[in-house]
């Protein structure tokens, strides 16, 4: 009798269960459609790494140098590397999940007291260009921090314009011929 009572309890509550219905397509996040505003000429960036010849990662600026087609780094004041328009190959906005400094410190503290200081992080967005350069055939793939979404957003659509990139869903790309 307890068998028969269970089987119909699962049949009941099988019986119950509607199908799942299609979900709407949003079509915003697609990287063809979003236009964002134009972004600094100058901003303030964090070089992550990926050039040739500088390995280490170093606070400055980026900006876009129209005059001579290129995407321009510069510390102090100081041009430390460029990348042709031309030499563009592709890009992406690109987010990380990384635990600040400090919150790294508390949880390794010995007066820790079991607070849960390891579970705080913050969102750090990145602007991630693949380049290849024909005059000098170097190429990598490079990154820079910059502030906020906002501020990625901009600057991609604005690289990928002045580059000749396509869209291709959330990234954008140059297509060979």
């Amino acid at each position: 009798m307890k068998f028969v009572a269970i089987l119909f309890l699962t049949m009941l509550a099988s019986m119950s269960i509607s199908a799942q219905r299609p979900r709407a397509v949003d079509t915003a996040t697609d990287a063809s459609k979003a236009t964002p505003a134009p972004p600094p000429q100058t901003m303030k960036a964090k070089y992550e790494g990926g050039v040739f010849g500088h390995s280490h990662t170093m606070d400055g600026t980026l900006s876009f140098d129209d005059t001579n087609a290129r995407l321009l780094f510069r510390k102090d004041g100081k041009e430390v590397f460029f990348i042709p328009y031309k030499a563009v190959n592709s890009a992406f906005a690109d987010t990380k999940k990384k635990r600040p400094a400090a919150a790294t410190v508390a949880s390794n503290a010995p007066y820790y007291l079991g607070l849960p200081f390891g579970w705080i992080k913050t969102k750090v967005r990145y602007l991630t260009v693949q380049y290849s350069d024909p005059d000098t055939q170097v190429s990598g793939i490079t990154s820079f921090r910059l502030e906020n979404q906002g501020l990625v957003d901009s600057a991609l659509y604005a690289l990928a314009r002045k580059s000749g990139l396509e869209p291709r869903g959330e990234i954008y790309v140059k297509k060979r011929d």
